[in-house]
């Protein structure tokens, strides 16, 4: 009986054997503990280090920085939230070191995802690593963007516990979509997971017309109400990291802005979300799909190393020396694409988009429905501003779809999709079930149609490009030299045209000899493996290596201090620094020694970056005054940094002599043009609820001071004989920060555009600002509830059907 069991569970653990290995032998620095140097990360690690810092000092949460922008919330760097179980979860499938962590997930999700769509575990294997060496999956982690591979990594698993209720296996496929749910909200990608939303959104259309079809409404609708219901504990499960994040929008650059004028003073667009030009930046051109199966088929990442061979190396060889020529041609502008910069092509692979065409033609019913259809939907959006119209109906009336930018990144579908659809050809190839001339033909046109594409690519780079890039003039310093990295670039689209297709026909020519009895299964199974493999991790490799890594503790601490960082550490008083030979809205390695009026984030408060870029852009020094900007870094003659110190700050708080009252978010930036930041503090009265007096006399012996300086706690000394207006050089933000005035809540006001000001009364007064967001308690009950039903309707909906199994048993 235990060797019975034994056998059952082994193909699982031996693939969950061959996913661990295949992690860490492709990252295998790890195991010398070494870590990948990951550029966003390293931001990222500047900015979470006054958070990380507090919460080993206190034990406990802040969700507020002050190192970063001036002041903002934590929700979206880095924040524990409270019964936060899933995390716990996570933790444990993520056992293994950073990036193999994630590449493990990537197999396991979608090995999980094929055993639903009852794939024999070999050919799961093959799938999962398919779909875990794709190029895109493998080159995210050079930048950082680890939260989105986290959330790819979980996509397979929502999938797999979806079909499963479709298929009528309601208690498991409940459980396992709500915890998958759960795990995919926990990634903290939301760009990732609405682009799923999308898949399954395509799912439930081509499941509910066979529904309609086959007279079973009824069954879908109740498939959907179980579905719905697990994505929705699955959601609730995260009440407070969503909750955060949806307050924390309304905020940021994601948000709607109230000004209605540009930098300039010329009326602008309004918009509800991001800038329709920033949205598709990063649009993939119709051509440039090709790479998907192509490698380099329009010059691969933005640079390349080209060796001694390239007509590139040899002009410059022939006009500068070797040595020149050796320097020159490790980072070659190859990328002939119109995209800003492109870290790797996201190539899914020749050999596994063949078993895709494969399953066009040999697939038969809704699962190839949906999946083609998510494929060319995932293809066809990620076009961006060149297929305009299209974008512009989905920016202009899907909910949240102008939430995001980059919409190339949508092709995540696609990356799911095509290995699916991949395994499910070899399938039904590999079953008994079809005949062999129904194989056979449907393997040539596979042959013929892909290979066809793979040479219309060709003909029409060809035919209708120029092959030229969108930096070449930086080339124009020497004659011929643009010339050669042209003839370059239709080198490696040659080349890499005849690598796919050759992989093609050895693949096509595997099933072909499996088909005739030479080969056994497992054998055409290991080969195919060995083709798909070879083909992505050649390809991986070029992008992502042993030289992306770095000791652990370069990693782990990236930043050196400076003379000007120590100099200005001397300092123990608070105030802020502009660290100015860097741009400081795309900083976070100042905020790891100082608290910086810059940072690094990609959602910003939306005020804020509006403050630099109408005022601190324009080196207006009042606001930077009123910032408490003490200390500037600059760069010396030779490049070196230097402090300046700014005797003009205002100081940590101040009372004024005038609120200069305004109608609009608009008038409120004009005033700040000229503004005296020190005597008057302007104010938009449209923000007021009720009718205040901001009329008072000033009182010049009058003094406020900070006493302390506690991240989410903030503490004044004041002492006036009249009642006076202070302005604090504190960000705004109402929802969380409540300022009490000897113990007793006090209202406070947004002034400045970005600060907190507030009316003090006469006399001695101790006044503290808390940030206390009620969100963080509120999301926290709503978490453990969600937990609790998940658990709770999963035990008893199994023992509800085990009793209903039990009596069918007995009637028989």
């Amino acid at each position: 009986m235990k060797l019975l069991k034994l056998k059952k569970i082994l193909p699982y653990l031996i693939a969950i054997v061959i996913f661990v290995i295949a992690s860490l032998t492709y990252f295998y620095p790890v195991l010398k503990g070494q870590k990948i140097s990951q550029s966003d990360i390293t931001q990222f690690r500047g900015m979470v280090k006054e958070i990380n810092d507090f919460r080993a000092d206190k034990n406990t949460e802040p969700y507020w920085t002050g190192a970063s922008f001036s002041g903002m919330p934590a929700y979206q760097i880095s924040a524990y939230y409270p019964n936060d179980l899933v995390r716990v979860l996570d933790r444990t499938l993520r056992f293994l070191p950073r990036p193999a962590d994630y590449t493990f997930l990537y197999f396991l999700s979608f090995f999980v995802l094929m055993m639903a769509l009852k794939v024999k575990w070999r050919l799961a294997v093959l799938g999962a690593l398919s779909f875990g060496f794709s190029t895109y999956l493998i080159i995210i982690f050079v930048p950082g963007h680890n939260s989105k591979a986290h959330a790819i990594a979980y996509m397979p698993l929502v999938l797999a516990g979806v079909l499963w209720v479709f298929q009528k296996k309601y208690v498991l496929g409940f459980i396992v979509t709500g915890i998958a749910m759960a795990l995919e909200i926990y990634t903290n990608h939301i760009q990732m997971t609405y682009y799923l939303g999308f898949c399954l959104l395509i799912l439930g259309i081509v499941e509910v017309i066979h529904a309609i079809k086959e007279k079973a409404f009824l069954t879908f609708l109740k498939q959907a109400a179980v579905i719905i219901a697990a994505v929705v504990l699955g959601i609730g499960a995260n009440s407070s990291r969503l909750m955060a994040m949806k307050e924390y929008t309304d905020y940021s650059t994601r948000g709607k802005s109230e000004l209605t004028i540009n930098v300039d003073g010329s009326k602008k667009e309004v918009t509800k979300g991001l800038d329709k030009d920033y949205i598709t930046q990063y649009s993939y051109a119709k051509l440039e799909t090709f790479n998907l199966f192509i490698p380099r088929f329009m010059g691969g990442g933005t640079v390349e190393k080209l060796d001694d061979s390239s007509d590139f190396y040899q002009t410059i060889e022939k006009n500068a020396g070797k040595k020149v020529a050796d320097d020159y041609s490790n980072q070659v502008l190859t990328y002939w694409g119109d995209q800003p910069i492109v870290e790797a092509p996201a190539y899914i692979g020749a050999v596994i988009f063949f078993l895709f065409f494969l399953g066009i033609f040999l697939v038969k019913g809704k699962l190839k429905q949906w999946l083609v259809a998510a494929t060319v939907f995932s293809i066809v959006l990620s076009w961006g501003r060149n297929f305009e119209e299209l974008t512009n109906f989905f920016i202009d009336y899907f909910p949240l779809y102008n939430k995001f930018r980059a919409v190339s990144s949508i092709q995540v579908i696609a990356e799911l999709c095509v290995p699916i659809l991949g395994v499910l050809a070899l399938k039904e190839f590999f079953s008994s079930k079809l005949t062999e001339k129904k194989k056979r033909k449907s393997l040539e046109k596979a042959v013929y149609v892909f290979g066809g594409f793979i040479i219309l690519g060709f003909l029409l780079a060809h035919s209708f490009s120029t092959f030229e890039g969108l930096r070449d003039e930086s080339y124009a310093v020497l004659p011929g030299l643009i010339d050669a990295v042209i003839a370059d670039r239709k080198a490696m689209l040659l080349f890499d045209t005849l690598r796919s297709l050759a992989l093609v026909l050895i693949s096509a020519a595997t099933l072909w000899f499996f088909l005739k009895n030479k080969l056994k299964q497992k054998i055409a199974v290991i080969a195919l493996a060995v083709f798909i493999l070879f083909d992505l991790i050649s390809v991986d490799k070029k992008y992502v290596n042993e030289t992306d890594f770095k000791p652990s503790r370069k990693v782990e601490k990236p930043f050196t201090a400076s003379n000007a960082d120590k100099l200005i550490l001397k300092d123990k008083t608070h105030f802020r620094v502009a660290n100015f030979t860097v741009d400081p809205m795309q900083d976070g390695s100042t905020s790891y020694f100082h608290q910086s009026i810059g940072g690094y984030h990609a959602a910003k408060m939306g005020r804020y970056k509006e403050l630099f870029d109408y005022q601190i852009a324009k080196n207006n020094m009042d606001v930077l005054n009123m910032l408490n900007t003490k200390y500037f870094i600059v760069a010396d003659k030779e490049g070196q940094k230097q402090v300046q110190q700014n005797p003009d700050i205002n100081g940590n708080v101040w009372f004024v002599e005038q609120v200069k009252l305004v109608n609009s978010a608009n008038e409120e930036m004009q005033a700040l043009d000229s503004l005296n930041t020190k005597s008057i503090v302007v104010l938009d009265k449209s923000k007021l609820l009720e009718n205040s007096n901001f009329n008072f006399d000033k009182d010049s012996t009058a003094t406020i001071s900070l006493l302390e300086y506690d991240v989410t706690t903030l503490t004044y000394q004041s002492k006036s004989i009249k009642e006076q207006f202070a302005v604090f050089s504190e960000i705004y933000y109402k929802d969380g920060w409540n300022a009490y005035i000897d113990g007793e809540l006090t209202k406070h006001y947004n002034v400045n555009y970005v600060l907190r000001g507030m009316k003090i009364p006469a006399g001695e007064h101790k006044i503290e600002f808390e940030f206390e967001p009620k969100v963080i308690q509120q999301g926290g009950f709503i978490s453990l509830t969600s937990y609790l039903v998940l658990i709770l309707v999963s035990i008893g909906w199994f023992f509800y059907d085990e009793k209903k199994k039990k009596k069918k048993k007995k009637l028989k």
